[in-house]
């Protein structure tokens, strides 16, 4: 797995949104207009931030070494995924289908009045 394989995945899912809010280095992908990805370019390895429901968060990291607390993030809810070959594309396809059910599901439109 590669950059543009998790940012082609992050873009074919309904609704999302892509931008740099945080300079050229950081990639931010949105639903909802709540951030549910952000993928650094100026890493050394290739490595990612993925929300997660924080029981499954301390599960993932206990499990596998290449999940860690999130970088710069709030460590209860985000984990940063080091993509090392350790584990399989599926299972980290999985962990960004997660953070992005959970930003999904849990933040509904607002409904301002239109003038």
């Amino acid at each position: 797995m590669n950059l543009e394989t998790i940012r082609d995945y992050c873009l074919q899912k309904a609704g999302v949104e892509e931008s740099l809010p945080f300079g050229p280095d950081v990639i931010v992908f949105k639903v909802k207009g709540k951030v549910f990805l952000l993928l650094p370019l100026d890493t050394e390895s290739l490595q990612f931030n993925v929300k997660c429901d924080p029981d499954k968060a301390e599960e993932l990291r206990a499990s596998y070494p290449c999940v860690l607390p999130g970088y710069h993030m709030n460590k209860k809810h985000w984990n940063t995924i080091i993509v090392d070959g350790s584990v399989s594309g599926s299972l980290i396809k999985e962990w960004i289908d997660h953070s992005y059910q959970l930003i999904d599901a849990g933040h509904k439109p607002s409904k301002k009045k239109k003038p």
